[in-house]
């Protein structure tokens, strides 16, 4: 019982580093454009993963570290990078255009997106999951469409980087289950996605280092803390936690980004929106809740 509540802890700090990373990427959009913040936050969170595999290595040879794939990590791990890379540059020219608030909430919907991507591949989907898809639509509906029926675009841009989350947990589970080593495949999609994000740096914006130096804090936040911290933290966390309720606890990052837009940043959010908030999270709790429990000790 007190392991799995600290594995439970674990998560729902996961969840609000990730939460109030959005209030971090929002702040940092004041100093240095999209492609350079990404460049920088990724690549770091690829270093920081290092002294982290060492020492599991070292500590849970036998547990977390078991690799019976090399070419399953390698493999899933370029393709992971890709498309969080991708994902990563819609998040962030979003964030550019909207509120932390909303972003945190509209990226949730990767949970109502994956199951209907499944579908393509030939997976059942329940009415249960199909009641979620509308309710979250409708909420994104009062959330970000305004009086004259247009969606910002912003608010477009984090519904894409959504989609793409949506493809990479897919990947992710698709790689799982050929045995790659998830610590060093998520190390390796940081390299990869930071190279690219850094090609793109070079390409389109003008990096200065002096910009870099003024986002350093909302940098080293986002990069030590969101890929880092909170990423270990999931994968201990995870091994006492149940996957439908790990799954759920987390998809609370929603909440916290909305709740540090408002504290920290002053976001205001009228009440259509916070009703389409509402609808939002509810879809996504219903979309993780286990109605037989049991499967998850199978």
């Amino acid at each position: 019982m007190i392991k799995k509540l600290r594995g439970s802890i674990m998560l729902l700090l996961s969840a609000i580093i990730w939460g109030t990373a959005f209030v971090a990427q929002s702040e940092g959009m004041n100093y240095v454009q999209p492609f350079t913040y990404n460049a920088v936050r990724t690549l770091l969170g690829g270093i920081v993963l290092l002294p982290v595999i060492y020492v599991l290595r070292e500590k849970e040879r036998e547990t977390v570290m078991v690799c019976a794939d090399t070419k399953a990590t390698l493999t899933g791990g370029i393709i992971c990078g890709f498309i969080l890379f991708c994902a990563s540059s819609f998040q962030q020219l979003g964030i550019s255009m909207t509120t932390a608030g909303k972003a945190g909430f509209i990226t949730a919907l990767y949970v109502v997106i994956v199951p209907i991507i499944g579908i393509f591949f030939g997976k059942k989907v329940s009415l249960r999951t199909w009641l979620c898809v509308i309710t979250a639509v409708f909420g994104f509906y009062l959330l970000c469409i305004k009086n004259d029926l247009k969606i910002s675009k912003g608010d477009l841009l984090v519904l894409m980087c959504s989609v793409f989350y949506a493809f990479h947990i897919i990947v992710i589970d698709h790689f799982n289950l050929k045995k790659a080593n998830g610590l060093i495949m998520s190390c390796i999609q940081f390299f990869t996605a930071g190279i690219l994000l850094t090609i793109c740096m070079f390409i389109f914006e003008n990096p200065t280092l002096s910009g870099i130096l003024a986002a350093k804090h909302t940098i080293l936040y986002t990069g030590i803390m969101s890929c880092g911290v909170a990423y270990t933290l999931q994968i201990i966390g995870q091994k006492s936690t149940p996957p439908a309720l790990a799954t759920m606890i987390m998809s609370l990052e929603s909440v916290f980004a909305a709740l540090s837009g408002w504290l920290i940043l002053s976001e205001k959010l009228n009440t259509k929106e916070i009703i389409g908030c509402i609808f939002v999270f509810a879809a996504v709790v219903l979309a993780q809740i286990n109605i037989n429990p049991g499967k998850d000790n199978k």
